[in-house]
């Protein structure tokens, strides 16, 4: 089964066979935590739920949740025999490392990040069951939020594999709150995510409009904004101002892996981006 679905990925190296296979475990894993009450509790948001439910041309790595209201003592744990027998089910073996985180977060998640000890979902031995000539075993993160930001919007999304069932996720116009965000504001030095432009061009060419009144509450959440409003024109003041100071040749190399053709960036410069958040449309709170 899990072959005739790589199959419909129409994967031209192992490269691609990979990236389908980690979609697949994720569509899995999402499937094993609706038969719990996990979606009564949190939603999914950030790049997967955008490509898995929203139809985002690039692969995505991750699983991000975020609660739908604030509990600090929130666990994930009481979720993974549900995971772990979801991919049973399927003649897939997982296993789940957990690890002390070193740093308190509101993010209590399942994979290996910068800083913090955490957990991780492993599919083991992919050689047997697709062919992949690596001895790499393949891993998926899964991060919730325990103390999310409010004012987000959320509606209920289908998926038909593993089975048909249902996802609470982020609104299109709240998951484009969460990665201007995410775009502005990540306290990231000397990195950059070109996925995080690569969306943006998305969300604007797509005619989404930004959640304002969410994409607010983050801000000041994160201490990146102390006003109680924000204007188009701020947010296109901080957007420009972004734009000036990144390096789009390093931008343009970040997101090539996972992008199908990256002859869509040689149009990437900061005179484009500027152009282009021009045509940002906005939603603003009722």
């Amino acid at each position: 089964m899990i072959k005739e679905w790589i199959e419909e990925y129409n994967p031209k190296n192992e490269e691609e066979i990979v990236s389908a296979l980690r979609e697949i475990m994720q569509e899995i894993t999402l499937a094993g935590l609706s038969r719990t009450d996990f979606f009564e509790k949190a939603a999914f948001y950030g790049g997967t739920a955008l490509r898995i439910f929203y139809g985002l041309d690039r692969y995505s790595e991750d699983l991000d949740f975020s609660l739908l209201t604030p509990d600090d003592d929130f666990s994930i744990e009481p979720y993974f025999q549900a995971i772990i027998d979801e991919f049973k089910s399927l003649g897939l073996t997982v296993s789940i490392k957990e690890k002390k985180k070193t740093k308190e977060s509101a993010i209590e998640s399942a994979f290996l990040k910068a800083e913090t000890i955490w957990q991780e979902i492993i599919l083991e031995d992919i050689i047997k069951e697709i062919g992949v000539r690596s001895n790499k075993s393949l891993k998926i993160k899964i991060e919730v939020d325990r103390h999310p930001p409010s004012n987000f919007k959320t509606e209920s999304k289908l998926l038909i594999r593993p089975f048909s069932f249902y996802v609470k996720c982020f609104t299109k116009p709240s998951l484009f709150a969460g990665k201007m965000h995410a775009l502005l504001f990540r306290k990231w030095k000397n990195r950059v995510k070109g996925r995080d432009w690569y969306d943006l061009e998305w969300y604007i060419k797509k005619g989404i409009p930004l959640d304002v009144g969410h994409f607010l509450t983050r801000a000041k959440d994160t201490n990146d904004w102390q006003q109680d409003s924000m204007s188009k024109e701020q947010i296109i003041r901080l957007l420009e101002s972004k734009i000036n100071s990144v390096s789009f040749s390093a931008i343009k190399e970040d997101v090539k892996r996972f992008i199908p053709d990256d002859d869509v960036l040689n149009i990437w410069s900061a005179e484009y981006f500027k152009d282009l958040i021009a045509k940002i449309k906005f939603e603003q709170s009722r």
